[in-house]
């Protein structure tokens, strides 16, 4: 039996026509929702990188002001330390009260003191030859390394200013003497003496130099026993 096709073959090629169309249509439809869908999610992770790198920057702000903070807190701590290192360092192993008794003590018999003066200084440095072959300068920057440093307020020197009057320069002589052989002082020297008159009454007006001795350690039973030695000089004065 033969099958005769009525429908003409325009009608038939339209009906492809729109199927393909109407594929495109929903294929097209499915790409710009992907499309749509892929935008949205890059925008949504943008977003949730963008909230991060705040967080982020927000904590990294705030270490860097708690970093700021403790190293300024060391700094005033290393301030600190060496305020009172240097307080420490500084301060007197003589009384000033004692030293001027000792001072008093050795006066001889009509001699007096008008003025004491204290100040600290650095020690003059002595020049010395430098080694001059390699393993002598090796052998030294090795020796200097191994060498404990000392703070610059351990270095300085207490020198001693003193003036004062006595009847003459064998007076002067003997006080200075006896200053050599105290147990506090060191390089007693003789800056100036000259002569004075008040009403005929003639006596020399002298200058000394000294430096207090480093490292001495008093007790409380030599300290008392300068003290007494001085009230009684007084006294017997």
């Amino acid at each position: 039996m033969i099958n005769i096709n009525f429908v003409p073959d325009d009608y038939i090629q339209s009906n492809e026509s729109r199927r393909t169309n109407l594929m495109y249509l929903v294929l097209f439809a499915v790409v710009m929702v992907m499309l749509g869908g892929s935008f949205i999610t890059i925008k949504i992770r943008q977003r949730m990188v963008r909230a991060e790198e705040k967080l982020v920057n927000t904590e990294m702000t705030q270490a860097q002001e708690a970093i700021k903070q403790f190293e300024e807190l060391q700094t005033k701590r290393k301030a600190m330390m060496k305020t009172a290192l240097t307080t420490a360092e500084l301060l007197e192993l003589v009384p000033r009260s004692v030293l001027l008794a000792s001072l008093t003590n050795e006066l001889p018999v009509g001699t007096s003191l008008l003025r004491l003066s204290f100040v600290q200084k650095e020690p003059r440095r002595t020049q010395s030859v430098g080694p001059t072959s390699k393993y002598a300068k090796t052998q030294a920057a090795k020796t200097a390394a191994a060498q404990p440093k000392v703070s610059r307020e351990k270095l300085l020197e207490m020198h001693i200013g003193i003036e004062g009057v006595a009847p003459s320069d064998l007076q002067v002589a003997a006080y200075i003497e006896r200053l050599n052989s105290s147990t506090l002082l060191s390089s007693v020297a003789l800056v100036e003496s000259k002569e004075h008159k008040i009403d005929d009454t003639s006596f020399r007006q002298f200058k000394l130099t000294a430096i207090l001795k480093k490292e001495v350690h008093l007790t409380q039973g030599d300290i008392d026993e300068i003290r007494a030695a001085r009230e009684k000089a007084v006294y017997s004065f």
